[in-house]
């Protein structure tokens, strides 16, 4: 059985003091959604693939930040509403073009 995941999506999990001059993606969240989309991946049976949190993004004030390798696509997330396009990334490789990263200057 070979190991190599399809499809790697990574979930800043990135925690910073309250009094930081910095947002961080744990505060919105990101590590309740990151389980949701594991589950809801594995009830669709999407197999070959991994979802995991990561260390900083350095993309934090731009939302949940998430990237999907092998394409490196980045994405910004809001919450469970962005499951379904996540799902459809990892089942087919589709980019999910509304939930792409738009950094700011």
């Amino acid at each position: 059985m070979s190991t190599k995941f399809r499809h790697h999506m990574f979930i800043c999990a990135n925690e910073r003091p309250d009094d930081a001059v910095r947002e961080c993606c744990a505060a919105k969240g990101s590590l309740e959604l990151m389980k949701k989309i594991k589950n809801a991946a594995k009830s669709e049976g999407i197999s070959n693939i991994r979802v995991q949190k990561s260390g900083c993004l350095s993309n934090c004030e731009n939302g949940i930040s998430c990237v999907v390798y092998p394409e490196g696509v980045w994405y910004t997330l809001t919450g469970e509403e962005n499951i379904s396009d996540l799902l459809e990334h990892l089942r087919t490789g589709t980019v999910a073009n509304n939930l792409l990263m738009h950094p700011e200057s």
